[in-house]
Formats: C-alpha cells, sequence, structure tokens
C-alpha cells in the first residue's frame, strides 16, 4: 500500500516532474499544450511527485480540470481525488462558477460530484482522423 501524499501547490522546480508524470500516459493525456505550472497542483511522496493536477482559469464562470495523473504505483490510494479537491478548493476560493473536465475515466469524477448536465450544454466532439 503506497504512502499517504501530501497535497501542495506546484513550484516551478516541479516541472520536470510533472512532464515525466504525465509522459506514463501518453494515450490519455494531451502532452502539448499543459497548463502553466502555477495551474498545477502535486502529490508529494517522500520527495518526489507522484501525482499532479490543473485547474485551468477560463473565466469567472469556467475552469477546467486537466492533465490529472497518478503514478500507478501510487493509484487507488485517493490521491486523484484529493487533487481534484484542491483544484475544486482553488475554483471556489477565486469565485469560479463551474469547473468541468473531459476524461477518459468518468467514474472517477462522478465519485468526486462532477455529474453530465444534459440540457444546459453538452460537449460535441469530432474526430479529423
Amino acid at each position: 500500500m503506497p504512502e499517504t501524499a501530501i497535497i501542495r501547490a506546484a513550484k516551478p522546480g516541479d516541472k520536470p516532474s510533472i512532464l515525466r508524470l504525465i509522459s506514463l500516459f501518453p494515450d490519455t493525456l494531451l502532452q502539448e499544450h499543459l497548463p502553466r505550472i502555477p495551474s498545477f497542483f502535486v502529490a508529494e511522496s517522500r520527495g518526489e511527485i507522484v501525482g499532479c493536477c490543473a485547474l485551468q482559469i477560463y473565466s469567472k464562470r469556467l475552469s477546467e480540470l486537466r492533465s490529472l495523473a497518478v503514478h500507478p504505483g501510487y493509484q487507488n490510494a485517493g490521491i486523484a481525488s484529493s487533487l481534484v479537491e484542491a483544484c475544486r478548493s482553488r475554483a471556489r476560493e477565486r469565485g469560479i462558477q463551474q469547473v468541468f473536465t473531459v476524461t477518459s475515466e468518468p467514474h472517477l469524477f462522478e465519485r468526486n460530484g462532477f455529474a453530465v448536465h444534459s440540457g444546459w450544454k453538452t460537449a460535441l466532439f469530432f474526430d479529423l482522423d
């Protein structure tokens, strides 16, 4: 069982660790055009970054939870949920009205209070390949 991680705001020196962590998931996470480092929270265990998540703020109304990654050796220990909560707390502190995410893991976000908003707006996708 992994040791508990400490969740904190990312610092500039965390960038290489964040990029390495995200690179573990090339099929599910965008590898380019990532949010700036101050947008990230990290999970740290024994001096290593084992998780990350960013809150990208678009306006006072809307922000996106992005780039959620937890090292495979630390998954299923509540780290992802703690990172999601850190981002939601930042959004509340900044007066943001809504946080959305685009994900291949909807159950994780549903367990953390996210829901599909049918009847308001719907995200539509068009695959170009």
